[in-house]
């Protein structure tokens, strides 16, 4: 994987305080956003490395790690045992090596990497060393609709498009795992992983609750006292429902099964649930107002 510099990908100096990396986060996330720049195949690759920048960053153990070791940081635990065997077999007199201390610098830092995983020699014996490539995280961000379908979806991570099968029923915040779609192994060791989270949008209609969904459906006045049919529009599509006579406003009536599909359990649903909001008629003709005046004398 190519080096990234954090920093300069948020737009900050290496002192930048936690609410720095914050604030510059948050300003470049709207700015790339995959809903705000539709088919930018660019604007897509900016977002992707800001998320990545803002995760080590905005971990303070992880940005001590990359400030001290680069590109390279996710590997530095291994790094420091190995230095720290290395420097035990020099005092051991097995052979002579410059100790090192203190921070790397890049030169160094580059050298010692070479030296201890690149397969360099040593006293005339190979040292390869292999390394599982490191984890990505990506964000997809799903409308509710598109969630309530399996449906497959084109992710770019890393410049790399990766088609995907998503399964009905997701849920905001759920994280999936992609095995072998990380960053590639070192010295020929395994792939690291895809942490995919999904992120789903507010919906105008439906608010979700588990896998439960809850609306508000408009009723007029006629239907509320005379009762009737209506047809109302659900994510599986019309939905025919039989109002009750006398339907007081703010009622409320349970459609079993009609709610969001069950993550990885087919066929199976939550509930939806109606409110009813009664809409009380304006602009009457002076026959319509006369009407209702007599039907006040009749209480």
């Amino acid at each position: 994987m190519a080096y990234i510099d954090y920093y300069k990908i948020l737009g900050i100096d290496k002192n930048a305080s936690a609410d720095d990396i914050k604030k510059a986060y948050r300003k470049l996330a709207r700015k790339y956003h995959p809903d705000l720049n539709p088919n930018d195949k660019e604007a897509n690759k900016k977002f992707q490395q800001i998320n990545e920048a803002n995760e080590v960053l905005s971990d303070p153990a992880n940005r001590k790690k990359y400030d001290q070791y680069g590109e390279n940081w996710q590997h530095a635990e291994q790094f420091e045992k190995a230095q720290q065997q290395q420097n035990s077999r020099a005092h051991a007199g097995n052979f002579q090596e410059r100790e090192f201390s203190g921070d790397f610098g890049n030169e160094e830092f580059s050298d010692f990497f070479q030296s201890m995983f690149g397969g360099s020699e040593s006293r005339g014996r190979s040292r390869n060393v292999k390394f599982r490539g490191e984890d990505y995280q990506a964000e997809l961000h799903l409308s509710l609709a598109s969630a309530y379908n399996m449906h497959q979806q084109m992710l770019t991570v890393n410049a790399k498009n990766i088609r995907i099968t998503i399964p009905a029923g997701v849920e905001n915040g759920q994280v999936i795992k992609l095995k072998g779609y990380g960053g590639p192994g070192i010295n020929g060791g395994p792939a690291g992983d895809l942490y995919i989270t999904f992120i789903l949008a507010d919906d105008a209609k439906f608010k979700r609750s588990g896998n439960d969904l809850y609306t508000t459906v408009d009723l007029d006045l006629y239907t509320a006292l005379l009762g009737g049919e209506l047809t109302i529009d659900s994510l599986s599509g019309k939905l025919k429902l039989k109002v009750q006579p006398e339907t007081q406003n703010g009622t409320k009536i349970r459609l079993k099964g009609k709610g969001f599909p069950i993550y990885k359990k087919e066929g199976e649903f939550g509930d939806l649930y109606i409110t009813y909001s009664i809409k009380i008629p304006v602009n009457l003709t002076e026959k319509q107002k006369e009407l209702f005046r007599e039907l006040s004398k009749m209480k």
